[in-house]
């Protein structure tokens, strides 16, 4: 998930059409992935235009999910949708459990290692499987694993800092 200036936090992507009845497959980027359909309205970009949409029906389907769009009733009115981000306002999202955090809340953050050495601000993160990486951007782009307690020692959103146990050589 991304965030933007204006509230707006990235949840997904339309990825293609499902069927001929307006229907969309959709790359969610919230987890569990079928959680996105949860979220109405939505918020479509559509070049440099944010449009909002309710979700009329959602599900999951074989690896990804299955969203109806209102007023999107046909092949061709759902094929203008293919390739927008999908967004929420921010306040949809509600509170995270206390020492847990969206990743768009995350970026931007300035990354300090335990001895003080700024090693650039949180780019994004991205899941592997194993653990979340965080991607840091400073001089030099580093890939941090997102591991509590080993690696990432602290998150102060109010200060805007992750202060992280990592050599800047790495």
């Amino acid at each position: 998930m991304a965030n933007d200036p204006s509230g707006r936090v990235i949840v997904g992507r339309v990825s293609g059409l499902f069927g001929v009845h307006g229907w969309l497959k959709i790359f969610s980027y919230t987890e569990p992935r079928e959680n996105i359909v949860e979220y109405s309205p939505w918020l479509l970009k559509t070049g440099d235009q944010w449009h909002t949409f309710e979700v009329e029906s959602g599900r999951v389907h074989g690896k990804g999910v299955v969203v109806k769009l209102a007023g999107r009733d046909d092949r061709d009115a759902a094929a203008l949708l293919v390739g927008c981000d999908i967004a929420v306002s921010r306040e949809q999202l509600g509170e995270p459990e206390a020492g847990e955090y969206y990743w768009a809340d995350l970026e931007g953050l300035k990354v300090v290692n335990l001895e003080g050495v700024e090693l650039g601000v949180v780019e994004h993160l991205f899941a592997t499987g194993a653990n979340d990486v965080v991607v840091v951007r400073g001089e030099r782009e580093r890939l941090l694993p997102f591991i509590r307690g080993d690696v990432i020692r602290s998150i102060d959103l109010q200060r805007g800092v992750m202060e992280v146990d990592w050599d800047p050589e790495f």
